[in-house]
């Protein structure tokens, strides 16, 4: 019996003799052969993603409306003959020969290029604007990523923990200085590990398909592990981030757009109060006067129908404060998301800063007591267990709160209008 019992002890005394930051630093070694990073990762989206083709294809076709708009209508060649001089050995054949062309009011076509013009311009923020979103989306996923991960090493780290101190509560029961309960109830915190290793590894392959999509990639390709993620200690002014965003939305920048657009399309409007000109050529044999058979001649349209016309005005001019509301509208809603996600961050910070400074140096002075406790002779088994599992829960919430400031702060990049990180943030590598 002693000769299991020696063993058992020196197995018990190394395990509760290692420093709480070894379970970090195993950790810590797994983040070390990371290579995925967020700005990469941003990168690649950007450059694969079939969302961002279909915004620039519409952006292209509009593109192209503007030549079409700025383009005289194509000139119209007519013909026509005297069927019975057909043939008619007494008559010359009788033919008529007219070319004309349709001349705007001056200014219009001017202004209809200006209207498509601004339409482009409109269509091409869509694409800044999916970029931001896609952006967001793909700066939280690496921080699920990053989360994922960790989780499943702490895990594994508690597993194999657990494991050991089994087999010294089965060790110590059988030379009698422990209970069976002893071993049962880490039987039991091995299988709920197991059970949440599963579920770990299955939000895992979620993320990823997640990410591989946006990669336009198959959704079970492999990606490398996430690098590590920085710590954020502050944030610059809110009043700058409403400044930057107001300045930086593409989504102001579109409506900004229509409303040059249909300011145009107004004035527009009010120029087809003007008749356009048809200017023709001819060349008519019917005309027995050789003089008379060329012609020139001028054409307008007679613009009798105001009522259409007006109507075409005030649509203009209505759909022109439609998007000047709109824009005033979302003025107010880009504070609001630049607040909500400022506060939110600043929470996380918070947050993460109180498990890192005090609950995770608190849940590791408990662990180191009870372990104490146990060598001592004064604590039980279950409160070494529950402390080691507490300290292990307190790590994970540090990493989730970690993970929670970085999507947390990509939204708010996002409703500042910035693809690439905010400069001012003061960051610093955050510690295991």
């Amino acid at each position: 019996m002693k000769s299991n019992y020696f063993p058992a002890r020196l197995l018990l005394v190394s395990i509760l003799n290692l420093p709480t930051s070894a379970f970090a630093t195993e950790a810590s070694a797994n983040q070390a052969d990371a290579a995925l990073s967020s700005a990469q990762l941003v990168a690649d989206v950007l450059a694969a993603n079939p969302q961002l083709e279909v915004v620039r294809a519409i952006w292209q076709a509009s593109v192209q409306r503007i030549e079409q708009q700025s383009a005289l209508d194509d000139p119209i060649l007519a013909y026509g003959l005297a069927p019975q001089t057909v043939g008619n050995s007494e008559t010359d054949l009788g033919q008529r020969f007219e070319i004309s062309q349709k001349i705007p009011w001056p200014g219009k076509l001017r202004l209809r290029e200006e209207a498509a013009s601004h339409e482009a311009a409109a269509a091409s923020e869509n694409i800044a604007a999916l970029k931001l979103f896609i952006s967001a989306t793909t700066k939280t996923l690496v921080a699920d990523w990053y989360y994922i991960h960790r989780a499943i090493g702490i895990n594994k780290i508690n597993q194999a923990l657990l494991s050991e101190f089994r087999n010294i509560a089965i060790s110590r029961y059988g030379i009698g200085l422990a209970s069976k309960q002893d071993a049962l109830s880490a039987e039991v915190e091995i299988a709920l590990f197991e059970h949440q290793a599963i579920v770990l590894d299955r939000e895992r392959r979620s993320i990823l398909a997640h990410i591989n999509t946006l990669l336009n990639r198959p959704p079970d390709a492999p990606l490398p592990p996430p690098s590590k993620l920085f710590e954020i200690k502050s944030l610059p002014e809110v009043k700058s981030l409403y400044d930057s965003a107001l300045q930086s939305r593409p989504e102001l920048k579109e409506l900004a757009a229509r409303i040059q657009s249909n300011r145009t399309k107004t004035e527009l409007a009010t120029r087809e109060y003007y008749p356009d000109f048809n200017l023709t050529a001819g060349y008519n044999s019917l005309w027995d006067n050789n003089n008379k058979r060329f012609t020139v001649g001028v054409g307008i349209n007679l613009p009798l129908d105001r009522g259409k016309r007006q109507a075409a005005e005030n649509e203009a001019r209505a759909k022109m404060k439609q998007a000047q509301w709109l824009s005033i509208d979302k003025m107010a809603k880009i504070r609001k998301e630049v607040q909500i996600a400022y506060d939110r961050t600043d929470e996380s910070i918070h947050v993460f800063q109180l498990y890192q400074n005090k609950l995770l140096p608190l849940a590791d002075e408990n662990l180191e007591a009870a372990k104490a406790d146990y060598r001592a002779g004064k604590g039980d088994f279950l409160t070494l267990i529950s402390s080691e599992k507490n300290r292990m829960q307190t790590q994970l919430q540090t990493e989730q709160a970690l993970a929670d400031t970085h999507r947390h702060l990509a939204e708010l990049e996002r409703a500042v209008g910035s693809v690439e990180p905010l400069s001012v943030v003061d960051r610093t590598e955050a510690s295991d």
